[in-house]
């Protein structure tokens, strides 16, 4: 009896019947999975058969024959209908020949042996059979693999990985034993360890290879003890090595050197089996790497952002924290964040909508815990963190925290590397225990709840600058206006003491002021209101232009009115439209000498009225006119002007419906007309006619 060769294929055999077993059970009935059970099964009753060899329990040299080629059929076999789309016709046909023609060989010599003819040919065709179908078995993985995509090369590689290893070994074996005329003992003992040792590689390859239609199942728990099964082993058998090494070169201290040595490595492996961090560590990589994922991620996905996209606009932080926790089974949440105007972190968002919570709930960035998660982005377990602190660094909790536990998980929402907010998820049911993939998917989903946090942040503070920017624009407005009122009342201070005497000045001052006291009451209670337009009605235009020509007269050059129509009328607000008018008459002024000219007009052109200001005064050129004329805040008039007259006018101008045009050049004076659409009555209609 072969102690050493029996328990290895003692090993063998109990892997591939188990890998069988496996597969067997995990089958869903498709040709390459089926194929890949009959070679397993045929290892499995190859390594029985050298099994009961080594334990010199009469097998005859012919049946281990028939047994390796049985074996090495059903591998050839499982690799031509892998690589038929890929390896060359001539070496298919090749193999299939060597399918049928080895295990006919074996089958025909047992037969002969049975009835009593005997031949010599036995061990010629297990080695030189042997060699042939590992030749032909290494030529067609290395066909599949250098053929197949990126992808596909990491499906198959285990599979490559485990059968080229098969082979490539009886390869050596058979080669050595061709060359010298019998088998090395160790060598063929050690065949059964060897072919045990690939068997969780094609376990991988059944799993990684969907359409085999073999869906594997093991369980962590199996798959984590046989892994630090495997480890151990293989550290001990290092180990001994190392010992063996030590006590050879050590020459007269050698044996002491071998106890040291072993004492050490036996207690290195101890510490590592001890280590709670590499128990970790291996479960996430075996799990990782070897398992189906806990989620479905495009389904899980899917619904969160449909979730999302369904709540209104301001719900919708509250419908992903409900999300969030609806993931995991959570029963409620809330979404701590950093109000955009600063301070701590207080409840953005909760779920159910509902719920209520107390008002010490709230983290400034000054906390452990804050700074804890903003140093190491972790996802706390507040039950592991209760049972085993050590993990989180012993980061002590808010107040609020410890004196409750309606909560399990605390997640950072992450935005870059920064901590945009804090996630608490209360209790899911029972059994939960959170897992790497559940960790990965929190972070997901709490990025994703940062850029909607972002978004909240923004449209806050964008609606925030739209208020004040309307406040700004009505106030700068009414500056405006007031500025003009001022000037009026200035001017009429200045001609006091030349035209008191005169009644004519005494009633065009009085109403001036009066005037003046009107609009800036007007403007106060516009202030008041926050409303920047009046209200609009029917207006007749000659005498609007007529009232801005009068009270423009007081200022030199004094306006001349030109051709005014009548019958036009529009629908604006009188002291707008009056102040607007107003100014274009004044800039026409100020840019003209006393002795120059200013023109008014009001006509009709192409169904609409026109207010023609003319002068021949200073001008602009055709590039001032196009990129700063209408330019909010950009005066020519250093401190004295505000720079919004020409834009105010345009504005409201185009609020009416209509447009301003300007034709101006340097030393040749301006032309600036507003055209306004008119108001569709039978008095318009009938002026329209009588100007055609």
């Amino acid at each position: 009896m072969n102690p050493i060769g029996t328990l290895g294929f003692g090993i063998a055999a109990a892997a591939y019947g188990g890998l069988t077993v496996l597969l067997l059970v995990s089958w869903q009935g498709r040709r390459e999975g089926g194929r890949l059970i009959i070679a397993t099964a045929a290892t499995t009753l190859w390594s029985v058969g050298l099994l009961a060899e080594a334990a010199n329990l009469g097998v005859p040299a012919l049946v281990v024959t028939v047994l390796e080629a049985l074996r090495c059929a059903t591998w050839l076999a499982v690799l031509v209908a892998l690589a038929r789309s890929v390896a060359p016709a001539a070496l298919l046909q090749l193999t299939r020949v060597a399918i049928i023609g080895f295990p006919a060989a074996a089958l025909s010599l047992l037969l002969l042996a049975a009835v009593g003819v005997a031949t010599d040919l036995d061990d010629a065709l297990l080695v030189r059979g042997g060699l042939v179908g590992a030749l032909l078995c290494l030529v067609l993985l290395e066909q599949l693999y250098r053929n197949a995509t990126g992808e596909g090369r990491t499906a198959v590689a285990p599979f490559v990985l485990a059968v080229g290893g098969l082979f490539a070994y009886d390869l050596f074996l058979f080669s050595q034993a061709e060359l010298l005329s019998g088998f090395s003992t160790a060598a063929w003992d050690a065949r059964g360890y060897v072919n045990a040792l690939f068997v969780p590689f094609l376990a991988l390859a059944a799993r990684r290879n969907p359409h085999w239609s073999l869906d594997v199942f093991v369980s962590r728990q199996a798959a984590f003890f046989t892994t630090t099964l495997l480890a151990t082993g293989a550290y001990l058998a290092l180990m001994a090595v190392g010992g063996y090494a030590v006590r050879a070169l050590g020459g007269s201290w050698g044996g002491a050197a071998q106890i040291v040595f072993v004492v050490g490595a036996a207690a290195v492996l101890l510490t590592l089996l001890m280590s709670a961090t590499l128990h970790r560590h291996t479960r996430v990589f075996l799990s990782k790497h070897f398992f189906r994922n806990k989620y479905d991620y495009r389904l899980e996905w899917r619904q969160f952002v449909r979730t999302i996209a369904a709540a209104e606009g301001s719900r919708a932080l509250d419908a992903a924290a409900g999300a969030a926790a609806q993931i995991f089974g959570s029963p409620r949440a809330i979404l701590l964040a950093t109000p955009f105007s600063g301070g701590s972190l207080a409840p953005a968002a909760r779920w159910p909508r509902d719920s209520s919570e107390p008002p010490q709930v709230r983290l400034t960035t000054q906390d452990p815990l804050f700074s804890f998660l903003e140093s190491t982005r972790w996802i706390v377990d507040l039950r592991e963190y209760r049972r085993d602190p050590e993990i989180y660094q012993h980061t002590p909790l808010p107040g609020w925290l410890q004196e409750t536990r309606d909560w399990r998980l605390v997640s950072p929402v992450l935005e870059g590397d920064r901590v945009k907010g804090v996630l608490l998820l209360a209790e899911p049911p029972p059994p939960f225990s959170l897992s790497y993939e559940d960790r990965d998917l929190l972070e997901i989903v709490g990025r994703h709840i940062a850029t909607l946090l972002s978004q909240a942040e923004a449209s806050a503070r964008l609606l925030e600058a739209r208020q004040f920017d309307a406040y700004n624009r009505l106030t700068s407005f009414m500056m405006h206006d007031l500025k003009n009122a001022a000037a009026q009342l200035s001017l009429v201070v200045r001609n006091a003491d030349r035209h008191r005497n005169n009644p004519e000045f005494i009633d065009d001052s009085i109403r001036t002021i009066a005037g003046s006291a009107e609009r800036i009451t007007r403007l106060i209670e516009q202030l008041r209101s926050g409303a920047e337009r009046g209200t609009p009605r029917s207006l007749p235009l000659r005498p609007l232009v007529e009232a801005a020509v009068h009270r423009c007269s007081l200022h030199s050059p004094s306006p001349e009115l030109g051709e005014l129509a009548d019958g036009l009328l529009v629908q604006a607000d009188p002291e707008r439209l009056g102040t607007i008018v107003d100014h274009v008459i004044r800039n026409a002024q100020e840019s003209t000498d006393q002795s120059g000219r200013v023109s008014v007009s009001l006509h009709l052109q192409s169904g609409r009225a026109v207010i023609v200001v003319s002068d021949d005064g200073v001008g602009m050129d055709a590039d001032f006119v196009r990129s700063r004329l209408f330019r909010p805040f950009d005066s020519t008039k250093g401190t004295k002007g505000m720079g919004i007259g020409a834009y105010q006018v345009r504005e409201y101008v185009r609020e009416l419906g209509g447009d301003v045009e300007v034709n101006s050049a340097v030393g040749r004076g301006t032309w600036f007309a507003i055209f306004l659409p008119l108001e569709s009555t039978a008095e318009s209609r009938a002026a329209v006619a009588v100007q055609a």
